[in-house]
């Protein structure tokens, strides 16, 4: 790929902005549709063209990076009547949103028939690493598409990782979500320990991070919006059904996570 390659993006929102602004700086011709167009303004001040709709935006673009938010909209979005009928012979349609990983799946059989390759490449590190263009690419799909995608993922990501055969990406990102979770949880309840017995927690914190107990829900403490915590932990727990396992840590998370939410960070009020 070279600075010729068209990239189309589907969706604007906290995470696809910078993005869009990344790959339009590294030389990539870039189309952007959002069902928003009041965002507009923003995406052509990085340098992006605003499409007028997904099948001009599907007709010009060699990747498309769809960055939409639950598997319904996606499945709606890829159907054979949406955007699947106008792309391209040979391009690639990575899936960025969070899904369950038979959801990228089946869209990828669909894609067959249609000589699209669809993918998926979810990203870690939050809104912060978007913004710095050094976020972490898990990417689930054959060697050679993912040796295509690569130079679009470059321009927004530190960091690739080929995670194996479509859907995989999403099971990385299940992972890491699940244990991200939990550490965020813990972190709450370390701290609120700390706080009644008198501590400085700031002072605790620092000595933490230099400890085995050292995570990055904790060196970014007072960051996490906690905006995808049960979209991720449901995900995560349909996951485990399909497989027949019960995760019952997953669960007791999730169910913090619901609560914990509208009182984060206030730990004189975790555990009352």
């Amino acid at each position: 790929m070279n600075a010729a390659t068209t990239v189309g993006v589907i969706g604007a929102g906290r995470m696809g902005l910078p993005i869009i602004g990344h790959i339009a700086k590294k030389g990539f011709a870039v189309r952007v549709y959002d069902i928003d167009a009041g965002k507009r303004t923003a995406v052509e001040e990085r340098g992006a063209r605003w499409a007028a709709d997904l099948g001009a935006l599907a007709a010009a673009s060699d990747v498309i990076l769809v960055c939409v938010g639950y598997d319904r909209e996606l499945r709606e979005l890829l159907s054979d009547k949406g955007l699947l009928k106008d792309t391209r012979r040979g391009a690639i349609i990575a899936v960025l949103s969070t899904v369950h990983p038979r959801t990228v799946q089946e869209l990828a059989q669909q894609g067959v028939a249609s000589a699209v390759h669809i993918v998926d490449s979810t990203v870690c590190r939050g809104g912060k690493a978007a913004d710095a263009g050094t976020l972490l690419s898990f990417v689930g799909g054959d060697a050679e598409v993912v040796a295509r995608l690569k130079p679009v993922l470059a321009a927004y990501s530190a960091d690739i990782v080929h995670t194996g055969a479509v859907g995989t990406a999403q099971v990385a990102k299940a992972a890491n979500n699940l244990i991200m979770w939990a550490c965020l949880v813990a972190d709450h309840e370390a701290l609120a320990l700390a706080r009644h017995y008198g501590m400085d927690i700031e002072v605790l914190r620092q000595a933490l991070l230099l400890s085995s107990a050292n995570n990055n829900a904790l060196k970014h403490w007072g960051t996490q919006t906690m905006a995808w915590a049960q979209d991720d932990m449901a995900i995560v727990a349909s996951m485990a059904d399909d497989c027949g396992i019960s995760l019952p840590q997953s669960g007791v998370v999730r169910e913090i996570c619901r609560t914990l939410k509208p009182r984060r960070f206030k730990l004189d009020e975790y555990g009352r």
